[in-house]
């Protein structure tokens, strides 16, 4: 069964939406991303994708605050993102309650210390960021575009111990047009052991329904919760059967 994570992406301490990372393209859902967290938590969700957004842009953690006000309210298990460059950013991850945190951009330009943080704090611990534009990895919030291979770029990190992937297609992220079906299929048949978690794109149940049928180990989801295409009461019932 496909695990079912929601996001929360914070500008402001407040829970927002963008459109293909541009934060020109910028929604605000709920000045109270805990109130959020907890919608979820009571429809059965137990996992939850936080994204600092605020820390993106400002290349160190900033919304700790709130990271830290769900984990103490809430039993969500958190994956933290979002502008962790630092072993301090890590550190006060970590210590605000996140259980694991997502890193995408350092992967790519500083190697050594995302490889250093692997080996601190476990694989277990520790997400690897795979965005990709055809299947090119792109980087700081997707305001670059490396010629890196997306398949290449996950294999240098399974190598050494990655084993969980959040791997988000930046051309369908907040457009509701359908998950990139066709590079996950790639992805797992090259990686049949990874925890991939698949971003970007789903705008139905019916999205999620074909990820888990493909065998997807997880799914990120959040603008179509936000704008009612996809409802907890669905989700509620898809895992509770």
């Amino acid at each position: 069964m496909i695990t079912i994570i929601p996001a929360i992406d914070l500008i402001d301490a407040k829970c927002v939406r963008l459109s293909q990372g541009d934060y020109n393209q910028k929604t605000v859902y709920n000045e109270n991303p805990l109130e959020v967290a907890k919608m979820f938590e009571d429809a059965g969700i137990t996992r939850l994708h936080l994204v600092d957004l605020d820390g993106a842009k400002a290349k160190h953690i900033v919304n700790y605050k709130v990271l830290e006000t769900i984990a103490s309210k809430t039993n969500l298990v958190i994956d933290f993102g979002g502008g962790l460059k630092s072993d301090e950013d890590l550190r006060i991850a970590f210590e605000s309650g996140a259980q694991m945190v997502t890193g995408g951009s350092i992967a790519v330009k500083d190697r050594e210390t995302f490889l250093s943080w692997i080996e601190t704090y476990g694989a277990e611990k520790i997400i690897l960021g795979a965005d990709a534009k055809d299947k090119k990895i792109a980087v700081s919030g997707w305001q670059e575009v490396s010629e890196l291979p997306i398949l290449d770029f996950i294999d240098g990190y399974t190598q050494k111990g990655i084993q969980k992937v959040i791997s988000t297609d930046i051309a369908r992220d907040g457009m509701l047009s359908g998950p990139s079906i066709e590079l996950y299929k790639e992805i797992l048949d090259q990686f049949p052991k990874l925890e991939l978690i698949a971003s970007g794109g789903i705008a139905s149940m019916k999205d999620i329904i074909e990820l888990d049928e493909m065998g997807v180990p997880g799914v990120i989801t959040g603008k179509a919760i936000y704008e009612n295409r996809i409802s907890l009461e669905e989700i509620e019932k898809y895992i509770s059967k």
